[in-house]
């Protein structure tokens, strides 16, 4: 899976991070707010975002792990605590989802009046994680940029050689364009 998304051409990149997922969800919503039907949201949203989120993560994946086997001798980078900062996230945001609906679970069973040390309870913990969440989704972009230029100038770079990547890949709707040719040309 890998070299596939390592392979592809920047179009089919676009297609399947962005426009597939922002279509599917243009499409859902109009017809959640005409017919409002729960299920939509419960069924047809989540696929949605594991789609959007699974591709994305996929391709920011290959780029960092598919690209170490072409690192200069010498240069190393730790792709240990990549992996983990890269995980995190994906574990966090179904945790995220599940404490949501349990939250409002138990707020609906207690009549709608919440009590504001659950509430406290509940961002108390929700905040840091999803702060943490924030900056592990900003570490990957630097690990995936930085390994590109490295990959690309054959040499220790700095943040000054690879702000153009993070950059492009943080508004990864443009910047697939941009980043995936230099992609295929480095994993071909």
């Amino acid at each position: 899976m890998r070299e596939k998304f390592l392979n592809a051409r920047h179009w089919q990149i676009f297609l399947i991070t962005f426009a597939i997922p922002f279509f599917l969800q243009m499409a859902v919503v109009p017809v959640l707010l005409v017919t409002e039907i729960p299920w939509i949201m419960l069924f047809v949203m989540p696929v949605v975002v594991i789609l959007y989120l699974g591709s994305f993560m996929g391709w920011l994946w290959s780029m960092a792990i598919g690209l170490q086997k072409k690192m200069p001798s010498g240069v190393t980078m730790k792709v240990k605590r990549f992996q983990y900062f890269f995980f995190f996230p994906i574990i966090y945001l179904p945790l995220l989802v599940v404490s949501i609906i349990y939250f409002s679970g138990t707020l609906a069973m207690s009549g709608g009046e919440p009590e504001l040390g659950s509430i406290w309870l509940f961002l108390s913990i929700i905040v840091p994680l999803h702060f943490f969440a924030m900056f592990c989704m900003f570490y990957c972009l630097y690990f995936v940029s930085k390994t590109i230029r490295t990959v690309e100038l054959q040499r220790e770079v700095t943040f000054s050689d690879y702000a153009g990547e993070f950059f492009l890949l943080w508004f990864y709707p443009i910047g697939v364009w941009f980043v995936q040719p230099k992609v295929n040309a480095l994993a071909g």
